[in-house]
């Protein structure tokens, strides 16, 4: 089936020919270990819908419902209340719209958003940190006394910002300190233990106990300060 013709029976197409698509286009990739993931480009134009979906209002937000699906303003709303349409979805299929240029039609865009929204675009975390979740936090917590712990989210400017910043922060840990990273939407236990609810921050543990979190982008050096009052200057 193409892009631009409808399924034979009339309905939706095949979700496996969608991710097909998707995968042609470059909106998704298929790693060597057969995990399926959005690419960066994808998630560049997604950033975007996001930070315009995320802080507009319900109104705003049904008025897209109802244009995008050709439905009245109260339809919209009870499927926004319902959660049967969400913000992501709305987002997804914005974002894929844009990102196809008129390659998929109407029908083949709602099954793409609707993957792509179950697909999400990946963890936050650098690469450099180890990842923990609600389930590992804890034991890594007590298995270093001296720890630094970072958040992170997905569409987060600052995030990306520091991200830059990664090698001289890095480089100003001091030995012996273990470092690991989370993605802040996915660990809400541990944002309620250390009332966290922002990205980027790092937590700064000694002797096992939480001394410091910083909220917000902050530069190498801050951070170096930071770690020695914590560590002592000679750690």
């Amino acid at each position: 089936m193409s892009a631009d013709s409808p399924p034979a029976d009339g309905g939706l197409p095949d979700p496996e020919a969608v991710l097909d698509e998707l995968l042609e286009l470059g909106a998704v990739t298929e790693g060597d270990d057969g995990s399926l993931s959005t690419t960066s480009a994808f998630e560049d134009v997604r950033r975007v819908y996001h930070d315009t979906y995320a802080r507009m209002d319900d109104g705003g937000v049904e008025s897209t419902v109802a244009d995008l699906f050709g439905v009245d303003r109260t339809e919209a709303a009870a499927l926004l209340d319902s959660g049967e349409v969400t913000r992501a979805d709305v987002t997804a299929y914005l974002s894929v719209r844009s990102f196809a240029d008129g390659a998929l039609d109407s029908p083949t865009l709602a099954v793409a958003a609707n993957l792509l929204v179950r697909l999400g675009p990946g963890t936050p975390v650098p690469e450099a940190f180890e990842e923990l979740d609600d389930g590992t936090y804890r034991s890594f917590l007590d298995s270093n006394a001296e720890a630094v712990l970072t958040v992170w989210r997905n569409y987060c400017d600052p995030c990306e910002a520091m991200k830059e910043d990664l090698p001289a922060i890095l480089d100003a840990v001091p030995d012996g300190v273990a470092t690991a990273g989370v993605d802040g939407e996915a660990v809400p236990e541990f944002r309620r233990e250390f009332g966290v609810e922002s990205a980027p921050a790092v937590l700064i543990f000694r002797d096992g106990e939480l001394r410091e979190t910083l909220t917000g982008r902050r530069r190498p050096e801050t951070l170096a300060d930071r770690f020695a009052d914590a560590f002592g200057a000679d750690a």
